[in-house]
C-alpha cells in the first residue's frame, strides 16, 4: 500500500518471508529461498540481498 510508513512495510514482508520458510516441505534439503524480487504493481522489480534475510524463528 502506498500508505505504509516503513515500519509496516518490513512487517508485512517479514510475515511473507517466515510464512515462506514454515511453508518449505521437510524433504527440500539447502538454501530454499535463492532469489527475491520485490515490485509495485506497475513499478520495476528490485532484487532483495537474501543473504541478510533471516526469518525472525531463528
Amino acid at each position: 500500500k502506498a500508505s505504509f510508513d516503513e515500519d509496516k512495510l518490513q512487517q508485512n514482508f517479514r510475515a511473507v518471508l517466515d510464512e515462506l520458510q514454515r511453508a518449505k516441505p521437510a524433504s527440500a534439503k539447502g538454501r530454499y529461498i535463492k532469489k527475491i524480487t520485490v515490485s509495485a504493481t506497475m513499478g520495476p522489480g528490485v532484487r532483495m540481498d537474501t543473504g541478510r534475510l533471516r526469518p525472525e524463528s531463528d
